[in-house]
């Protein structure tokens, strides 16, 4: 297993210097564990695409500490800065015009002219990154396709040696992955439901324009088989069938089932889903039954995660 040590100036420093030497390692923000390596170092890069098993088709996102920092990899104009103004640091990721002399690795980028950026709002993550001085291209510390972490456990048993370090922050307190919101066309479209609702940028921007499923991968999270367990997930459900078992929620859930929020806080069900998830996938178990989720504000992310986790696996 990876070494796996609490926040520290001196395990941030020992994360720095692997980072600098083109390894691996898994920090807290507040959406999911993140799986970071040097941003500018093609080798570096590629490790993430090995270790996790990723398409090398599919971007990674760019954590950097501050607004410097991504002006210095993309073109803002001035929807990205009253956007960032506003959500950074926090779960939003702004899909933008890479500059031409960015740092970056093309690798990262999956060869496109755009860079997917954000600021993250842990601490450990921003300590991170400022003592790195570079920017991290991270996507979520587990194999590709599988369960995102929420807890540094999670990362070590689903990476194990391929990740040298992991920084233990505690749970994410979001839960989901940050939204990813393109401005790279003439009206803004949302990649990714997240952490970040709907509601909240369209009453910054008006009308936000949806991607089309099965269209161009242009961020993280937009395949159409994502975040899931080993066993089928069943959507919609009432009740759990034979070899089931029922991932709950609201206060009409059975007492007896796992209930992602029983007050029905969709904050708080966002922030349960991935680790409820890997409580119930276990040996024997045909599939997860999941209860409705209302499909607004940070309902719309759990849905999709959900939607995903079940795609193809009927």
């Amino acid at each position: 297993m990876p070494k796996l040590l609490p926040a520290t100036p001196e395990s941030l420093a020992e994360a720095s210097r692997i980072l600098g030497e083109g390894g691996l390692v898994a920090f807290p923000t507040e959406t999911v564990y993140g799986l970071g390596a040097d941003a500018t170092n093609d080798a570096a890069v590629a490790r993430i695409f090995q270790a996790k098993g990723r398409p090398s088709f599919n971007p990674l996102i760019i954590h950097v500490p501050d607004l410097d920092a991504a002006k210095g990899l993309a073109d803002f104009d001035d929807k990205a800065f009253k956007l960032a103004e506003r959500f950074w640091p926090g779960p939003l990721t702004l899909v933008l015009p890479r500059r031409v002399d960015s740092p970056v690795s093309l690798l990262a980028t999956a060869g496109l002219d755009s860079v997917a950026v954000r600021i993250p709002a842990h601490p450990v993550a921003l300590d991170l990154l400022r003592a790195f001085k570079r920017p991290i291209a991270a996507p979520s510390a587990n194999p590709s396709g599988r369960l995102s972490p929420t807890q540094a456990e999670h990362v070590s048993e689903g990476l194990g040696l391929a990740v040298q370090l992991v920084l233990d922050g505690g749970p994410c307190r979001v839960g989901v992955e940050s939204t990813v919101l393109s401005l790279t066309g003439e009206k803004p479209c949302l990649l990714r439901p997240g952490g970040v609702s709907l509601e909240m940028l369209e009453k910054m921007l008006g009308r936000v324009e949806r991607a089309a499923e099965g269209g161009p991968v242009q961020s993280p999270g937009q395949l159409e088989s994502h975040y899931a367990p080993s066993a089928r997930v069943r959507l919609n459900a009432l009740q759990a069938g034979p070899c089931e078992l029922l991932l709950g929620f609201g206060p009409t859930a059975p007492s007896d089932c796992l209930n992602l929020s029983p007050s029905g806080d969709l904050v708080e069900a966002a922030s349960h889903l991935f680790a409820f998830l890997r409580k119930l996938d276990r040996p024997g178990v045909a599939a997860i039954a999941v209860m409705p989720i209302p499909d607004h504000k940070l309902g719309l992310a759990i849905n999709d995660r959900l939607r995903r986790a079940a795609a193809g696996r009927s």
